[in-house]
């Protein structure tokens, strides 16, 4: 003869899961804007240590503080983009990062042609790529695919 055994199971009612708060994109946009910013400040920095002059054909140069704000303020500029693109568009994560790779693209384009010496103009489109590389896949983590 055989005998079961049944062993109670003990259930438990499923803890809740938790919800994840989004953050807005243009809360990490900020953040990623200051880094861009305070990233790019530093470097060109140390740059102008090695010798980059960031002078231009008239002699004209580029003072520390503008790479701070330069930065800071077409950073925001993207921050917007981002935004409006998260309510407007269909597909916010890839129209914004090619709209943002076109712009630093066109963001070259004043390094190239004020006159600036090879050195100077290579480190001025490292800078831009290092903030846009900051900048760009911190925002675009946060868009949607689709809408």
């Amino acid at each position: 003869m055989s005998t079961t055994i049944q062993v109670p199971t003990r259930t438990t009612p499923s803890a809740p899961t938790p919800t994840v708060q989004r953050q807005p994109v243009w809360k990490y946009g900020v953040t990623a804007a200051v880094v861009a910013s305070v990233t790019t400040t530093v470097l060109a920095a140390v740059a102008s240590a090695a010798g980059v002059s960031f002078a231009d054909s008239t002699g004209a140069s580029i003072p520390l503080a503008a790479f701070a704000q330069l930065t800071l303020v077409f950073s925001l500029v993207g921050v917007g983009i981002a935004a409006v693109m998260a309510r407007k568009v269909r597909r916010p994560r890839t129209t914004f990062v090619r709209t943002a790779v076109a712009l630093t693209a066109l963001s070259f384009v004043p390094d190239l042609t004020f006159g600036f010496d090879a050195g100077s103009a290579a480190t001025l489109i490292t800078l831009h790529t290092v903030a846009a590389a900051i900048v760009v896949p911190a925002l675009a983590g946060r868009l949607a695919r689709t809408r």
